[in-house]
């Protein structure tokens, strides 16, 4: 599980959709789904240059460049493949996010209240209401991945790719991955937590710092996802992957059926074809 993408390879990552599976390759997206009517469809292109290949050398930059840069294949694949559905393109995820938004603000104005009448507020009482909002925005990505289709997809997107790097059946392969998303998600709410915390005490608030510290935990996560992946032997890289399996173990994923892995395979034909195609 933590072997390193064999030389001969192409480094590829993945989104599950509801109904299929995006693949990102070095400078191509493919992406293949299945219709209401049964048919598997699929697409590709290229992926935009945002600037993450000339940050390679940057730490923190990069990471975010890199993460912008698969957020804008999304449109480019709804253009493409209107069929695909997106993990959140759906009304109870998207309740749940309000909620989530509104129960985060709930529990900063009850701490402000308690502040205003005198009450404790300590350090460790500040830091632990932060770690409770950034938990509690965690909440509709897990409601996301447990509804429908998609925590099979997930488990697709884990089997193709660790499949196609280990040359073996995807049915075989694991449905947990070390290149996972979920391993950000410790990382990236400690950092949230502390960020909200210090711009909270500058006397920083509204959309701009939000912003910030949303950017700059996304930045320590991603610098942390790579240190794990260049030391994948370290006793702490397997404390720091624990939470993301246990994730994708117990909620993220769910063995995929037969007519799923065959849309993933779709999805993998694609993006091999596309990347080895000359220019």
């Amino acid at each position: 599980m933590t072997a390193p993408v064999p030389d001969e390879k192409l480094r590829l990552g993945g989104m599950a959709l509801r109904n299929g599976l995006l693949v990102h390759g070095p400078t191509h997206w493919a992406a293949a789904v299945r219709t209401d009517s049964g048919e598997i469809k699929v697409a590709s292109g290229q992926k935009p240059d945002l600037g993450g290949k000339r940050a390679d050398g940057v730490p923190g930059v990069r990471g975010v460049l890199k993460l912008a840069e698969a957020m804008a294949v999304i449109p480019l694949v709804k253009r493409a493949l209107p069929e695909a559905r997106l993990p959140m393109q759906d009304a109870r995820t998207l309740g749940a996010m309000g909620a989530a938004a509104l129960g985060g603000q709930a529990i900063r104005s009850a701490g402000a209240r308690r502040r205003a009448a005198g009450g404790p507020a300590g350090r460790g009482v500040t830091v632990g209401r932060e770690t409770v909002v950034a938990l509690i925005s965690l909440a509709p990505a897990l409601f996301a991945l447990r509804s429908g289709e998609l925590a099979a997809y997930h488990g697709v997107e884990h089997k193709s790719i660790a499949a196609y790097e280990e040359d073996e059946a995807p049915a075989e392969a694991r449905k947990e991955h070390d290149r996972c998303g979920s391993h950000l998600v410790t990382p990236m709410l400690a950092a949230a937590a502390l960020g909200n915390v210090a711009v909270r005490r500058a006397g920083l608030r509204g959309p701009a710092a939000e912003a910030a510290v949303g950017l700059g935990s996304a930045a320590v996560a991603v610098e942390v996802f790579a240190w794990g992946e260049r030391n994948p032997d370290s006793r702490l890289t397997r404390l720091l992957r624990r939470p993301g399996h246990e994730i994708q173990r117990v909620v993220g994923t769910r063995e995929p059926t037969a007519e799923q892995l065959e849309v993933g395979a779709a999805a993998l034909d694609e993006i091999l074809r596309v990347e080895q195609e000359p220019e």
